[in-house]
């Protein structure tokens, strides 16, 4: 039955019964209009109409549900679907709603592929030019500047030196960007070495400290899925230094039933109540690539809080309780979804 004659076969049934107790109840209308005779009629309107709200609020109650899930519909938090429930058009709304959340989201998915493929190969490109074009030219300018510097009189020399170590340190910083562009060390020797190379850079350049924390029965990864894990570690790691004066955090991975999970733990101020940024939702595209759960948000009450340790460690000590502040995230990446 549509919407419309539910409607309106509510409203007539409600209109048949009130008409019903006019004719056959004892209530009469004199002329001119009593008191009492005034009050039965008013006390029968407000039921008349208390009963035909309440029918409507029963028919028209799916749709508001689906207004809701309409307002909060997240593309980037898959899988929630509202209740098919209602009946006729209603209900025939609401099944064409999800399959377009369906259709949606698989269209983002692959578009969000197709992005982050050219993304990545660019910064393959960029990494290349800068290792190839002008590190080769800033190792020249080195190899020239040594040479004019041994020729060079002594009061000309020291400034000749002092010119040679800022172009090594350029040198060194452009090496630097090429190897965040392109994780190298991630396609030869594999994610736990990239991982602990990105650790120790981020330690080396801002002072940091890092735990790490490998499980050693990790299930191996597909390509795709080791790509994504390091790019999140990495824009994670990025976003601790940037934006959350933290001291101490803590990266794991570790196997779990479902699968593998990465999780960064920080004493730093937390997210509180900012919006997410293009580097979280970054985050979340690259997580649904693999078919993997991204969670952003302070630690569950209990959680150890981070503690001072070695770069190398691979244990974790026990730690004191978290009172306030700090923020996780988490990556798990089911078995099964891009893995081999």
């Amino acid at each position: 039955m549509s919407l419309f004659w539910r409607i309106f076969l509510l409203n007539a049934a409600v209109m048949f019964a009130a008409t019903a107790l006019l004719l056959l109840g004892p209530v009469t209308v004199s002329a001119p209009v009593l008191l009492t005779e005034a009050l039965i009629m008013a006390l029968g309107l407000g039921a008349m109409l208390v009963a035909n709200a309440a029918l409507l609020r029963v028919g028209l109650s799916p749709l508001q549900r689906l207004t809701r899930a309409m307002t909060t519909t997240d593309l980037l938090r898959p899988g929630r679907r509202p209740t098919v429930s209602g009946h006729g058009e209603i209900a025939e709304l609401i099944m064409t709603f999800n399959t377009m959340l369906d259709r949606l989201e698989a269209e983002r998915a692959a578009s969000s592929g197709l992005a982050l493929s050219a993304q990545e190969a660019e910064r393959r490109r960029i990494a290349q030019e800068l290792h190839d074009e002008i590190g080769q030219t800033l190792t020249a300018v080195l190899l020239e500047l040594k040479r004019v510097a041994d020729r060079a009189p002594a009061p000309l020399r020291a400034d000749l030196l002092h010119v040679q170590e800022t172009t090594r340190g350029s040198l060194d910083e452009i090496r630097r960007i090429a190897r965040r562009l392109r994780p190298g060390v991630l396609e030869e020797l594999g994610l736990i070495s990239a991982l602990k190379a990105l650790t120790t850079e981020i330690t080396t350049h801002t002072g940091l400290t890092v735990r790490r924390h490998f499980d050693g029965d990790l299930p191996p990864l597909g390509e795709d899925v080791e790509l994504v894990v390091y790019r999140v570690a990495q824009e994670g790691l990025t976003n601790i230094v940037r934006h959350a004066g933290a001291h101490r955090v803590d990266l794991a991975l570790r196997r779990t039933s479902t699968g593998v999970e990465l999780c960064l733990a920080d004493d730093g101020r937390g997210v509180g109540t900012a919006a997410e940024g293009a580097g979280i939702r970054g985050m979340r595209e690259r997580a649904l690539l693999v078919g993997a759960e991204l969670t952003v948000g302070p630690p569950a009450p209990g959680t150890p809080a981070p503690r001072t340790a070695a770069p190398h460690a691979h244990q974790t000590p026990q730690a004191p309780q978290r009172t306030h502040g700090g923020t996780d995230v988490r990556l798990r990446v089911p078995i099964g979804n891009g893995s081999e």
